[in-house]
C-alpha cells in the first residue's frame, strides 16, 4: 500500500487560506475606515499580520503537497517506510506492534518501535509542529503516530494494510 497526500484535501486548504486573506483584504478595501493602521503600535495590525502570516503559510503547505506525489506511507513486504520529508524504512523485525487509536475526532496509527530501531532512524519528531504527518506519543517511548489528515488513505486501512503482512503486530 502507498500513501500519498490527497488532493483534494489539500487543494481545499490552499483555496481556504487564500480565500480567507483575499476576503479580508476586499472588506478593508470596501470600507477603509475598519481597517487597522499600517503601524506595529495598532494591536488589531499586529493580529491581521500574524493571522495573514499563518494563512499564507498553510496556502504554501496546501499546494506543497497537492504537488507532492511521492508516497508518505509505504506498507509492503519488506516493511514501513516513512516519508513526511524524512524517508525512513522500518523492517518488519523492527516493529513491535501497531494499533489505531482516536486522538481527538480522527484516529491515527500509533507504532511500537524496538527502541535502538527509534533511535538509530532520528526521526526529529516534536509536540509542537502542528503541520507534521508524524508525531511522538507522550508517555511512551520509541512510539509514534501516523496522523492521516490530508493522507489519501485512513489510519483504519494502513492498519488493515499491515494486518495483511503481520497480523500478530495489532494490539487492540
Amino acid at each position: 500500500m502507498e500513501v500519498r497526500y490527497g488532493r483534494l484535501h489539500n487543494a481545499s486548504l490552499t483555496m481556504i487560506a487564500t480565500g480567507m486573506a483575499v476576503v479580508t483584504v476586499l472588506r478593508f478595501i470596501a470600507r477603509p475606515e475598519t481597517a487597522p493602521a499600517l503601524s506595529l503600535g495598532d494591536p488589531r495590525f499586529v493580529l491581521y499580520a500574524g493571522l495573514a502570516a499563518i494563512m499564507a503559510f498553510f496556502a504554501w503547505l496546501g499546494a506543497q503537497r497537492f504537488a507532492d506525489r511521492r508516497p508518505q506511507v509505504v506498507i509492503d513486504r519488506d516493511g514501513i517506510l516513512l516519508g513526511f520529508g524524512r524517508n525512513k524504512r522500518f523492517a518488519w523485525k523492527d516493529v513491535q506492534w501497531v494499533r489505531v487509536k482516536r486522538l481527538a475526532l480522527r484516529p491515527q496509527l500509533q507504532i511500537g518501535l524496538a527502541p535502538e530501531a527509534f533511535v538509530a532512524a532520528d526521526l526529529r519528531l516534536t509536540q509542537w509542529n502542528i503541520d507534521d504527518g508524524l508525531r511522538p506519543v507522550k508517555g511512551m517511548p520509541a512510539t509514534l503516530m501516523v496522523r492521516d489528515n490530508g493522507l489519501d488513505r485512513s489510519a483504519a486501512a494502513m492498519l488493515d494494510a499491515i494486518k495483511a503482512f503481520r497480523p500478530n503486530l495489532v494490539e487492540s
